[in-house]
């Protein structure tokens, strides 16, 4: 399972796509298991995930052939 990053999530991770471990099956696993793995992502105000292009809840699952995203915060104006 694959992950794909974006914007300054991609900058700390430092690559735009990351291959997951087995054992991830919620939204929730995969932020406790990419913040464990790149705790630089903790110093973002927010961080969303995205399955299969629409902003998923920690308690959703995830499966092999999701497309899996990290939406970072969106700054603008």
């Amino acid at each position: 399972m694959g992950l794909l990053l974006f914007g300054v999530a991609k900058d700390i991770a430092g690559r735009s796509m990351i291959t997951l471990p087995d054992g991830i099956t919620t939204v929730g696993d995969l932020k406790t298991w990419l913040l464990a793995t790149y705790p630089g992502l903790q110093q973002l105000n927010s961080l969303m995930i995205a399955v299969n292009r629409e902003y998923a809840a920690d308690n959703q699952l995830v499966a092999a052939n999701d497309e899996i995203a990290v939406i970072p915060p969106v700054s603008g104006g």
